[in-house]
Order: C-alpha cells, then structure tokens, then sequence
C-alpha cells in the first residue's frame, strides 16, 4: 500500500468518525462530484464529505491538512472548466448542506448567507422584501461557487459581476484559522482587499463558508425587447453606441444566427434566423418606455429590423428563459455530439472583430459553433459541438478554441470572461498575465504551503 492511499484511508477514517454517513465513499457518489458541465474529464476523489457548519469545515480541513490530502470544494456542480475534478484525488467538500439565509438587512440592501445558498432560493427569500439579487449565470449556481469563480451573468452590464457585489467572506484557510474578509459597509480604505483576493480563487486558497452581499430594489417596471440584424457587425455597434449614450440598459446579448435557429426549435419560438440582441430595461414606466424607443431608433441606424419590445411578464420571462435554456438548445443542432463551452472577453471596441474573426475561422472548420454573448461587457461564449470519440474532431476543437483565446488577449482581452480558469485554461494565464502569475503562484504558496487547496487550478504549484 502506497503512503498516498495510507493518507486517504486515515483521512476517510477521521472524517468517518466527525461526519457519520454524511462521509461517502460511494463510487457513483464520487463520480458525481468530479464531473462539472464540461468536456473535461472527469476525475474522481477518493471520498465526499458534507459539510454542515464552519465548525465542520474547520474540522475537514485540519484532518486534510495533517494527512496533506487534497480538498475540492462544491456547490452545484454547474462549472465549465473543469473546477471541481480531482486530479490528485483527495476529499469533495460538499457545501450544499449550507444553505440557510442568515441576514437580510433591508434598509442596508445586504444579505449574509451560507455558501451553499442557490440564486434561485435567495431570491424567492428575497421576494417581499422587494429586493433583488441580480447576479444570474445560466445555472442555478450556489452563492459560494458563484463568489469562488467570480461568475456573471446577463445582468452584468448594469449590476456588475460578483467582483463588485461580494462585500465580506468568511474562509476557512489552510491551518483552519476562519477569517473574515470585510465588513459590511460599501466602501473601506482599511488593508488589503482580501475580500477580492478569494473571489474569483476557485477554492485554491480557501473554503468559502459564508458570503455577503449586495442586493438592490426590484424596480418598478420592467420591459424586454428583440431586435435582428442582417450583419452581426450592426448588433455589436448598436450595444456600443447605446452605452456611450448613457442609456442604463439592464441586459443586452447578442445570439447568432446559428443560435437563434437552435432557440426557435428548442423553444417553440419563431424569431428571424439572424443575429439578434435580446434586451431589458429597467426603471419606471416612462423611462423603460423611453430607453426602448431610444435603442430602437440606434439599432435602426445599424440595420436593425423587427424591433419588438414587451412589459408582459410572462412574455418576458419566455425570452429570458429561451437565452437560458440556449446550452441545451445548442445540442439540438447535432444529436449526439458533446459541446466544448468557452468564453473569452474582450474591450467592446475590439469586439465585432474579434467575432467576425471567430466566425470566419468556424465556417473554414466545418464545425458548429452557435454563439452567444453578454456583449455589454464584450463577453461571449462558443459552444463547439464535437464528436469526442473522433480524436482529429476533438483536436480540431481544441485548435478553434486556441485560436479563439490567442484573439482575444492580443486584442486587449481575457482568456475568460466568466467561466473561470480551472484546469481547463491554466496554460493561458502566462500569456495573458506574463510575470504577474508568479506573483499568483507566491500567494498560493503563502497560504496553502502544502497545495492541498483544489491542486492543478489556476497556477501550477
């Protein structure tokens, strides 16, 4: 018997001993926990752990550590790069058992929650309090993994990213020491950012256990629109031109041609094969009226054709449900083929080239590849569909991909805009970051000297 798996067994006996059968070592369990949304593969650790307090994940994690046995962090499982494999095995601690709401301070528009807190559930708790929580990546993300990957979403042209929506954290750190990061008041010159040091660390440098957050007001009317373009060059220059004229609009993304036809079968509606922006606006009645009428006199300046817009809710939440449900529709165009995901993001001035660039480079491969973006921000995302079982498919894949990553950061851009690093674009970050990843590595040294925090994400230890 190995020392390694002399560890593992020592460590499982532990936790056996703290947890009861809240400990598995099930292989189906454990398959389940290293395998995320991606086309990575998966791997599994040797035992999961779920988790139900601080306390509990202080105890993980001193047992862990003494044995030097990795620990994998889990939320929903909703990731795209491969974050929650265990390539090192080690133990998968699950968080979803976390998940009370702690405080909600109306009248300071925060909530503190425990990490495994879903979107979903915070905001049906937050329904008559009439606050929101705007933060909404696709999946139904737990508030500790949406802060560990610094997630997005469609409202992040407005409301921004977890970046600037995390006010505080508690973390569980590698010798078991709990810190908290912040407190709650909306700005502080007080030390080091610690709170923006573990948002966006993918659990490579502690256990995210609690976070707190900002919330803000439900607005008093709501409208949604939807525009097509002939040229995605017209839709890109309408997003630009309506952010330089100052108009707050909500959410604004952008869905090909390719995208939109896969939408229109998946979801039973019959929007005009082309480039189309999906929009909402956010205010009052006059000025959501306003702000429409605005983007629809721009896009039609770009192009623009069969500008529709709505106040009706449930008209509303069919068109945001269609952009939601847009992975799943992707499929539809190959059955049987898996979908590598990707995302890049770039400075919005680059943004209609870098596409058109992208597209290009997808019609010469003869893949299908439905786009989609958030391209208020300058982000969107590729969905390749590959036949993982032909390896000159999956090659080809890897290359668009490459290729798609390289355009971006030579325009000024980003690797990822929200999909995180995970394993799956470790190998970018020298490029995008050069020598500032040594200074990465040299923090994650400093507090996880053993590397036994999500080892083989982010930086190479």
């Amino acid at each position: 018997m190995s020392v390694v798996a002399e560890e593992i067994n020592a460590v499982v006996d532990e936790l056996s001993q703290l947890l009861g059968d809240r400990l598995s070592t099930s292989m189906a369990v454990r398959v389940h926990h290293g395998t995320d949304l991606s086309y990575h593969t998966p791997q599994a650790p040797d035992a999961v752990a779920y988790a139900e307090s601080t306390e509990e994940v202080v105890e993980i994690v001193k047992i862990c550590g003494r044995h030097k046995v990795p620990i994998i962090p889990y939320g929903t499982g909703t990731s795209l790069e491969g974050h929650i494999t265990a390539p090192e095995g080690g133990v998968c601690v699950d968080l979803s058992g976390m998940n009370q709401i702690l405080e909600v301070n109306a009248e300071d528009m925060d909530v503190t929650v425990e990490a495994g807190v879903t979107r979903k559930r915070l905001n049906e708790y937050l329904r008559d309090t009439g606050l929101f929580f705007p933060i909404d990546p696709g999946a139904d993300a737990s508030l500790g993994g949406m802060s560990a990957t610094r997630a997005s979403g469609t409202n992040a042209v407005r409301y921004g990213t977890m970046r600037e929506n995390v006010l505080s954290l508690e973390v569980v750190l590698a010798d078991g020491r709990v810190i908290r990061t912040a407190r709650r008041a909306r700005k502080s010159s007080a030390g080091y950012d610690l709170t923006r040091l573990f948002v966006g660390s993918e659990g490579t440098l502690g256990v995210i256990t609690k976070i707190t957050v900002r919330l803000y007001g439900i607005p008093e009317a709501i409208s949604a629109a939807v525009c097509s373009f002939d040229d995605i060059s017209g839709a890109v220059d309408t997003t630009i031109l309506t952010i330089q004229s100052g108009i707050p609009i909500a959410r604004i993304e952008l869905l090909d041609d390719v995208q939109i036809g896969a939408i229109n079968a998946y979801s039973k509606l019959d929007y005009p094969v082309k480039d189309t922006l999906f929009l909402e606006f956010h205010g009052t009645e006059a000025s959501v009226r306003e702000q429409a009428e605005q983007v629809q006199e721009i896009a039609s300046e770009f192009g623009g054709s069969n500008f529709q817009w709505t106040t009706k809710t449930e008209e509303r939440s069919a068109l945001w449900q269609a952009r939601h449900d847009a992975a799943h529709a992707m499929v539809t165009l190959r059955p049987g083929a898996s979908v590598i995901v990707t995302d890049v993001c770039v400075p919005i001035s680059q943004l209609a080239q870098c596409i058109r660039e992208t597209k290009e480079d997808i019609a010469n491969s003869g893949i299908i590849a439905p786009l989609v973006g958030h391209v208020g921000d300058g982000n969107f995302h590729l969905g390749y569909l590959i036949d993982l079982d032909d390896p000159e498919e999956v090659a080809l894949g890897k290359e668009l991909n490459e290729r798609l990553i390289h355009r971006a950061i030579n325009m000024g851009g980003t690797c990822t805009g929200e999909h995180g690093v995970g394993c799956g674009k470790l190998d970018f970050l020298i490029a995008e970051h050069g020598e500032a990843v040594s200074v990465m590595r040299t923090i994650k040294v400093a507090l996880d000297p053993d590397n036994i925090f999500n080892p083989g994400k982010v930086v190479r230890v």
